[in-house]
C-alpha cells in the first residue's frame, strides 16, 4: 500500500516545483524528502520525477499519481466533514488566513459573533497575501482561506479547493487632484500605482484599462492598498481602490467619472476540496458573511 505522507510529499515538489522548495515548504531537510520519494518510485516501479537544471519535473506517472492523491485528500477531508456533522456545534482550533482591509475591518466583528455563538469554536487568523494564503491551504499550514478575487482571475484549481462567495466589495477608479481630465486621451501620461505584475489585481487592473483604450504607466509598485490611497492623495498617482480600503482611512475621496464604473471584488471563502460543509467552515462563512453586509 502507498504511503499517504510520501504521497503528499511527490504533490509538494509538484506545487513548488523543486524538492528543495517542497521540503522547505513541508519542514523536512531535502534529504528526507529525496530519499521519501526515492523510496516511492521504488514502491511504484516507475520514475515519477526528473531533473530539468535546478528544477524537479513529475513524469506523466508522476502527474497521474498526483492526481489521484487529490482524490483521496478531498475523501479524507469529506469523511471529517460528516464525522464533524454529528456533533450539536462545531468546536476544535481553526486556522484561518486573511487579506489586510478584512483582517483589520471584518474580522474583529466576526470573531466577536463566533466567541458569542460558537464558544467551541477557536477561531484564530494569520495575515497573508491571497495567493500565499492559497498555497498555505493546499499544503495542510491553515484550514481556510479568505480571499479577494476579480473577474478574469483565478487563485487556485478548482478540484484542489472549494470557493464559497461570503460578500462583495465594489473597487472604483480614483484620479490624483492635479490631473482632472476631461478625455481618456488626458489619461495616457498619468502614473499609477498597482500591486505586483503577478497580483490577481494588477492582471485585472491592466485588462480594464486597456479595454478603455488606455495603457497605465505604472510607477509605483506595492501590495499596501493604503499606500495606494495615500499616493491618490498626495496627487501622484493613480489606482483602483476597494470600498473596504477607501472606508478604513476614512478618505473623502471621490472615484474618477473617467474611468470604468465600479466592479464588484469577490469575497471568498476557500477551503480544501470536501471540506466546504463542515460545520465550523459554514459557521466562519456565516459569521464574515454577516460583519460584511453589516460595514
Amino acid at each position: 500500500m502507498l504511503d499517504l505522507n510520501r504521497l503528499v510529499m511527490l504533490r509538494a515538489v509538484a506545487m513548488h516545483g523543486s524538492i528543495t522548495a517542497a521540503a522547505r515548504e513541508l519542514a523536512y531537510s531535502h534529504s528526507a524528502v529525496s530519499q521519501q520519494l526515492s523510496v516511492l518510485e521504488r514502491e511504484t516501479g516507475t520514475a515519477l520525477l526528473e531533473k530539468v537544471g535546478r528544477t524537479a519535473r513529475l513524469t506523466p506517472a508522476g502527474l497521474e499519481l498526483v492526481r489521484n492523491t487529490e482524490a483521496v485528500l478531498a475523501a479524507m477531508e469529506h469523511a471529517e466533514t460528516e464525522l464533524a456533522a454529528s456533533h450539536h456545534q462545531p468546536r476544535g482550533i481553526l486556522t484561518v488566513a486573511v487579506y489586510s482591509s478584512i483582517a483589520r475591518l471584518v474580522m474583529p466583528s466576526a470573531l466577536r459573533s463566533l466567541m458569542r455563538d460558537q464558544p467551541g469554536l477557536d477561531v484564530r487568523l494569520r495575515r497573508l497575501d491571497p495567493q500565499e494564503g492559497v498555497l498555505q491551504l493546499v499544503a495542510r499550514r491553515v484550514d481556510a482561506v479568505i480571499v479577494d478575487t476579480f473577474a478574469g482571475t483565478q487563485l487556485a484549481p478548482a478540484d484542489v479547493v472549494d470557493a464559497a462567495e461570503i460578500g462583495r466589495d465594489p473597487v472604483r477608479g480614483y484620479l490624483p487632484e492635479r490631473y482632472a481630465a476631461d478625455s481618456i486621451e488626458e489619461l495616457r501620461d498619468v502614473p499609477w500605482v498597482m500591486e505586483p505584475p503577478d497580483a490577481p489585481s494588477t492582471l485585472w487592473a491592466l485588462r480594464v484599462c486597456r479595454e478603455v483604450g488606455i495603457e497605465p504607466r505604472v510607477v509605483h509598485e506595492s501590495s499596501d492598498m493604503l499606500f495606494h490611497l495615500r499616493m491618490v492623495e498626495a496627487g501622484l498617482a493613480a489606482a483602483f481602490l476597494p470600498d473596504l480600503v477607501v472606508r478604513e482611512a476614512g478618505s473623502s475621496l471621490r472615484p474618477s467619472a473617467l474611468l470604468p464604473a465600479e466592479t464588484d471584488r469577490r469575497v471568498l471563502l476557500l477551503t480544501r476540496s470536501g471540506a466546504a460543509e463542515h460545520p465550523a467552515f459554514r459557521a466562519v462563512r456565516e459569521a464574515v458573511r454577516d460583519a460584511l453586509a453589516n460595514m
